[in-house]
């Protein structure tokens, strides 16, 4: 299975024009951040709060994080859809290799990507922090990411293998890939804020995994902003700005702690896990 893994990896990092439509989601709304957006979303921040544009910098990092770890992973998976377009899957799976060999293959490769991807982008995006606004993640948020990180990616690498494993065209994977990379910035609270949304909107987009693996981005990279920001500030502005911003998740009396968002991130992996090692032993049999 690793030398599986590794071809996997090779093939994808070959393909530069995939590499580079995997990052595409990313560059766009990084752009809009610049060039439109950023000055609109301002006006979340309460008036008092002196440091809004490191507040604000960091919410983004927090995001671009979390949609990096399902769009790499995603185009990590072009690899399979191709397999199975030259018919080499077919190879694979009439070969003594293990079904779940086949499926750990192919989602470690993606998973493996997406870290290395994800990694990259937090050191670029911690060097943002740096010239913008003068400061980097400290030792244990910078942990915290790198745990993160590796937990999303895992869960996103799962779920996006079992929706590719129905795919059976290199059309219908580049449609999907560009439905996905349109949606996730609205999934994830990034071309809006989660509190702009209606409240049906809202409810859908936290049931979805990626919106907790951007909240408990924005948890960790925006402690220390956020603890400067609103240094003596009633519980209640700070409550409200949480809800607003896509920090915290609640539905009706119940709110997401963050362990319970950790365990949705793990469930999510061993679910989809699970029905894609299905998916696979009813094909080939």
């Amino acid at each position: 299975m690793i030398n599986f893994t590794i071809r996997n990896i090779k093939v994808y990092f070959r393909d530069r024009l995939a590499v580079f439509f995997s990052l595409l989601s990313v560059i766009i709304i990084f752009l809009l951040y610049a060039l439109f957006l950023g000055g609109s979303w301002m006006s979340a921040v309460p008036d008092q709060v002196s440091n809004g544009q490191s507040l604000l910098d960091s919410w983004l990092m927090a995001g671009i994080l979390a949609v990096i770890s399902l769009t790499t992973t995603t185009a990590g998976f072009g690899t399979m859809v191709d397999d199975k377009v030259k018919k080499i899957y077919k190879d694979f799976a009439s070969s003594p290799m293990k079904r779940s060999h086949i499926v750990g293959g192919y989602i470690l490769a993606s998973y493996f990507i997406g870290v290395i991807m994800s990694l990259l982008a937090l050191v670029f995006l911690d060097f943002y922090l740096l010239l913008r606004n003068g400061f980097i993640l400290g030792l244990i948020p910078t942990i915290e990411a790198v745990g993160l990180i590796l937990l999303s990616t895992l869960a996103n690498s799962t779920m996006v293998f079992f929706i590719a494993s129905f795919i059976k065209s290199q059309t219908a994977f580049a449609t999907f890939s560009t439905i996905l990379g349109t949606l996730i910035g609205f999934l994830s609270g990034i071309y809006m804020p989660v509190g702009m949304f209606p409240p049906a909107i809202q409810f859908v987009i936290k049931l979805i995994p990626v919106s907790h693996s951007a909240a408990l981005f924005r948890r960790i990279i925006m402690s220390e902003p956020m603890a400067i920001a609103f240094n003596g500030a009633p519980s209640e502005v700070i409550t409200s700005f949480e809800i607003d911003m896509g920090i915290s998740f609640s539905i009706g009396n119940f709110t997401f702690s963050p362990l319970i968002q950790l365990g949705i991130l793990f469930g999510t992996a061993i679910l989809f896990f699970g029905l894609s090692l299905l998916v696979v032993s009813r094909k080939t049999h």
